[in-house]
């Protein structure tokens, strides 16, 4: 392959992953059980507000608030985000619940709150919980290098450490670069990826970076934090998921998928992608994507695919996790009150690295985000047909889920402005303030 050819593949690869897969959603937020009933399926939210952050007293959201989520909920969906499932815990009062959906989308699945998700990257603050519980118990230490744990297969595992693989300042490229790769993110090939043989086709970070210099998002970190925790631990991934976070919380809608299949008899929600003709539009302005290359699956209306079907094993340790948006935030809130790790572990993983293209920074496998009505902690996700973005205040006494029926569909300036000015007010919402826009 001529050095051209090979620059300009890299590059396609890399706009590819940059726009919706390891880059975080975060970053929309810092730019500027109801039913349908609520607000009507066709409701539009008011005029914009003059305020941006506006005060109003901590507590229950009145029914004004509501009704202008649902419109905002509302038209993000009918503006390209498909189905949307919101969800807020504000602090007193009941929560605020509600699914949206275009219409066109209800002949497929009728969305509905309780309804399970791919919650994608969100599973890497599970993973970094597990990891932490074990430094704790001092089975794992967060200055322990990579090579210790790996020996021979992590490139530069000498001089990189658990706590950089955690913050993602490690050095290690991301595996959804690779040519080899592309085919399964998109469910074009059917391939079962060994943990191992996705730390072999790791690059390294382009530029290179010396391991500690700067934080640069890989899944390939929280593969190999994985890999060490079932080598430190004798149990796999998916039990310790089960016996330390999802049964002592009583997740019942929440484990580590190891193929495409949903549990059995509950209701999923259907993730859709825009077609490859689509899909090389969106990304014209910043990526040269071959004709052709697109997502596998069933054609819908409006140049879109449906991706319910694409295998995410792969992702594992860094985004294999299934959920709902309530066993989610019930997770969360149990960390971040201090429920799921002691004091000292809490503020390690607190403690962040600058990650402005996240929003705020990066500390252990969770991300401080800064809103228009104050910080947030929390994650986001990304997998083919699937967007979230959850969040906690503080102290973990108030949380937030927006999930989203698409990934790159959302990428479209009318699509991406509604999804900013929905997930813009739910979480000032939930911290008891109002931000809304145009959108």
């Amino acid at each position: 392959m001529s050095t051209s050819t090979s620059s300009r593949r890299h590059r396609i690869l890399r706009g590819v992953l940059t726009v919706a897969l390891a880059t975080s959603m975060g970053a929309t937020l810092t730019a500027c059980s109801d039913t349908e009933s609520d607000a009507g399926p066709g409701s539009a939210p008011g005029p914009a507000k003059t305020s941006v952050g506006a005060s109003k007293e901590r507590g229950a959201v009145d029914a004004s608030a509501r009704a202008h989520l649902a419109g905002l909920a509302q038209r993000a969906a009918d503006r390209g985000s498909l189905g949307v499932v919101v969800r807020i815990t504000p602090g007193s009062g009941a929560p605020v619940e509600m699914a949206r959906q275009a219409a066109w989308t209800k002949r497929d699945h009728r969305l509905a709150v309780g309804d399970q998700f791919r919650v994608g990257s969100n599973t890497k603050t599970v993973t970094a919980t597990l990891v932490l519980q074990q430094v704790a118990r001092k089975q794992i230490a967060l200055d322990d290098s990579v090579e210790k744990w790996l020996p021979g297969l992590v490139k530069g595992g000498r001089d990189i450490t658990v706590r950089m693989l955690l913050n993602h300042t490690g050095g290690l490229g991301d595996f959804l670069l690779t040519p080899r790769f592309l085919p399964s993110l998109t469910g074009q090939e059917q391939r079962t990826w060994r943990p191992e043989d996705l730390l072999a086709v790791t690059p390294e970070q382009d530029p290179p970076a010396a391991p500690g210099e700067k934080h640069s998002y890989s899944n390939a970190n929280y593969t190999a934090l994985g890999m060490i925790l079932e080598k430190a631990t004798g149990h796999s991934l998916a039990e310790l998921i089960e016996r330390k976070i999802t049964k002592p919380l009583g997740m019942k809608d929440s484990f580590l998928a190891t193929n495409a299949a949903w549990s059995s008899g509950k209701p999923h929600a259907t993730g859709y992608e825009p077609d490859a003709e689509r899909l090389r539009k969106i990304l014209s302005p910043t990526v040269d994507l071959p004709e052709g290359v697109g997502f596998a699956g069933p054609e819908r209306p409006g140049h879109t695919v449906d991706t319910e079907a694409i295998d995410p094993s792969w992702s594992w340790a860094a985004g294999g996790m299934v959920s709902t948006a309530k066993d989610w935030q019930r997770f969360l809130t149990a960390l971040m009150s201090g429920k799921l790790l002691p004091e000292a572990q809490l503020r390690q993983m607190r403690t962040t690295v600058a990650a402005p293209e996240d929003g705020g920074g990066y500390g252990l496998g969770l991300m401080k985000v800064n809103t228009p009505c104050g910080t947030v902690w929390g994650h986001t996700g990304g997998l083919p047909g699937y967007s979230s973005e959850i969040y906690t205040d503080a102290k973990g006494r108030r949380s937030v889920a927006v999930l989203t029926s698409t990934n790159f569909g959302i990428k479209e300036k009318a699509a991406a402005a509604a999804n900013k000015a929905l997930v813009n007010e739910a979480a000032c919402l939930m911290l008891g303030a109002t931000a809304t826009s145009a959108g």
